[in-house]
């Protein structure tokens, strides 16, 4: 009976996930627009604190967002005319971290100039512009 239950349960934990109505894609900017609203003054204060902690935490609000819509760790096609938003999500906290650390290897010069203007278009495409 044990293994019954575990199987059903298993079952249950793979199949829930789709039951879960997504909301349409044309709404994404503006559910990304909201989640970086939220998340880029937390991590500005967490940099100008020194607070590593603060991504951790982050990174997992992040990973949630992201199974959410469907991006990340799996792909949702109807995402892709969405890119500067999906960029935007994922490089926010990688952003963070290297302006807390600098010298960080994947700091490149590109980064933080190109999450700016995603960010921007994400915006702009809530907006409706």
């Amino acid at each position: 009976m044990t293994l019954q239950r575990t199987a059903l349960a298993l079952v249950f934990s793979l199949v829930a996930p789709l039951a879960v109505a997504q909301a349409p894609a044309s709404e994404f900017p503006l559910a990304a627009t909201g989640f970086l609203n939220e998340e880029l003054p937390r991590m500005e204060k967490a940099v100008a604190e020194r607070d590593r902690d603060y991504f951790e935490q982050s990174m997992g609000r992040a990973m949630n967002f992201s199974e959410q819509w469907g991006f990340k760790v799996q792909a949702n096609p109807a995402l892709a005319r969405y890119k500067s938003c999906t960029d935007a999500v994922s490089d926010y906290i990688v952003v963070g971290l290297c302006r807390l650390i600098p010298s960080g290897d994947i700091c490149l010069p590109d980064l933080a100039p190109r999450f700016d203007s995603n960010v921007k278009r994400c915006r702009d495409m809530a907006a409706g512009r």
